[in-house]
């Protein structure tokens, strides 16, 4: 019901409307305040709303006194204001608006960094480093190389954190930095999380047994990591126990590398049993450790049960010809393995033989690396032979590099290659043959001892031939030769006598001695 009181809509326009110009100071009584006047922007008696040129703000077609609901979005109210114009003025006015809800449109994409930029900023301020610019660069790359940035364990802590949800990084390779076993820590924790980094590297970190217990219990979980390099980290015995339980429980991991630790007896035979129960290992490192003993025989145990291993690196260790013999046995067993390194362990040319045999009956192995060991031309032959008369053999690649070969081992290397013209050999040179010294004769001794002392040759015999008869007897010319002081052997004395003694009568006239120094 409407309020009598209330005038209705005729009698409230009639009150608005200006008087006549004589009385355009007057108002009619009992009636409200006139509205404004019309506005510079008005034309005739029709009204438009038009914007400003150049103005921040724009009239909208309706007004909050016009009906507009309280609860409408100001872009909203903007996307409203995009038809009106004037129709006189010629110019658009719509632009600036647009540029308005663009900029709210950007600044609400913003508010969610998908990138981790902005995590990564606030991390580096909680853990006081500064900022990596490389690092917020190519945050978005698919792989991330940081060798030798010096992050520390703070740095990578805040590394960490805003890698938890980035989506783009795959490979990451942190090696060198000094990360510390609490920056260890930091990337275990974050893989945890993290199922789109495949391949890791955290080489010569330092990271210690704690680093390596984090990361093993991270493997433990993790589904997407299937290449770890963790090469120079002070690893210890006690690491290994916990990587063999990775190998005895994590089936994602392909590429494993664990040299230039400190790995010694104790983690061969920790090692040793959990490669063997792995199935899905296709590459393991050892290289540069201490691996000897009951340890190498452990692993070499490993590695003649293991079903799926392709490419064993044992190089730099202290195998040995009792680690030779047991790789030898796995080698006539192990029925997938391509590729092995036992470059410098201490096997003579006996382990050889016993590798050799091992080589004889194995027939997936392409590639064997045995430099370095001093098993010397013997054992490099005893392998080469083995592989020859091995007519099941795949063998690619054959490295002796640092073992000298000689002829035999060529003209054998030659026949191979009759039946596998693709084989390579490397190896550290052929020997050269030695010739035997050419012996100087006896008498050119005899002339340089004359003619250094100014001496005739008859005044040399008459000091042997003591009875004047211008003949000795052999045992007259041994004693005068050795009491002058010539350099000959006993052997080469002999030889002058019986190269001077023509006639063969047993002694030794002037005019044989005579003829004897003149032809030599």
């Amino acid at each position: 019901m409407s309020n009598e009181n209330e005038p209705d809509e005729q009698t409230e326009e009639a009150e608005m409307e200006f008087v006549t110009d004589e009385n355009a100071n007057k108002t009619p009584a009992g009636s409200r305040a006139p509205s404004r006047a019309k506005s510079r922007g008005s034309i005739g008696d029709e009204r438009k709303t038009i914007t400003r040129k150049g103005g921040r703000s724009t009239a909208r077609p309706e007004s909050r006194l016009s009906g507009v609901d309280d609860n409408e979005s100001p872009v909203d109210e903007m996307a409203q204001s995009e038809t009106t114009y004037s129709e006189s003025s010629g110019f658009d006015t719509d632009l600036e608006v647009e540029e308005t809800i663009l900029a709210l449109r950007r600044n609400v994409r913003e508010a969610y960094d998908a990138s981790g930029k902005s995590t990564y900023k606030e991390a580096c301020r909680l853990n006081g480093v500064i900022p990596v610019s490389y690092f917020l660069r190519h945050i978005a790359d698919s792989e991330l190389t940081m060798k030798h940035h010096g992050l520390g364990p703070a740095g990578a802590k805040a590394i960490a954190i805003s890698l938890v949800t980035n989506t783009t990084i795959c490979k990451l390779n942190l090696s060198d930095n000094w990360l510390d076993a609490v920056g260890g820590v930091a990337i275990a924790d974050m893989l945890k999380e993290n199922c789109y980094i495949t391949d890791l590297d955290l080489s010569e970190n330092k990271l210690g047994n704690t680093g390596a217990k984090a990361l093993s219990e991270m493997l433990l979980q993790n589904s997407t990591l299937t290449h770890l390099t963790l090469k120079g980290n002070s690893f210890e015995d006690k690491s290994a126990e916990y990587f063999a339980e990775v190998l005895l429980n994590n089936s994602k991991v392909e590429y494993l590398n664990l040299s230039h630790n400190e790995f010694s007896e104790a983690a061969g035979l920790l090692l040793g049993p959990a490669i063997s129960e792995n199935i899905s290992i296709r590459h393991i490192d050892l290289s540069w450790n201490h691996v000897r003993r009951k340890g190498a025989l452990a692993l070499a145990r490993g590695i003649m049960n293991n079903i799926g291993l392709k490419i064993m690196n044992l190089s730099w260790n202290g195998f040995g010809n009792e680690g030779a013999q047991a790789l030898g046995e796995a080698l006539k067993m192990n029925s997938s393995l391509e590729e092995l390194d036992i470059t410098n362990n201490r096997m003579s040319g006996e382990g050889a033989v016993f590798l050799g045999k091992g080589l004889s009956n194995n027939e997936t192995l392409k590639i064997l690396r045995i430099g370095k060991n001093p098993m010397q031309t013997a054992g490099a032959f005893a392998i080469l032979k083995a592989i020859k008369d091995n007519t099941n053999t795949i063998m690619d690649e054959l490295d002796f590099s640092g073992i000298q070969v000689n002829k035999e081992f060529e003209d054998l290397y030659n026949q191979l290659k009759e039946t596998r013209p693709s084989i390579k050999v490397h190896h550290g040179g052929m020997k050269e043959t030695v010739k035997p010294k050419q012996k100087l004769n006896p008498m050119l001794k005899l002339q340089r001892y004359i003619q250094k002392n100014n001496l005739r040759l008859v005044d040399f015999f008459n000091k042997f031939d003591k009875d004047g008869s211008m003949s000795v007897t052999y045992d007259e010319f041994e004693e005068g030769l050795i009491e002058s002081g010539i350099d000959l052997s006993k052997e080469e004395i002999a030889f002058m006598i019986a190269e001077l003694d023509k006639d063969g009568d047993g002694e030794i006239n002037y005019s044989e001695l005579y003829l004897g120094f003149a032809k030599a």
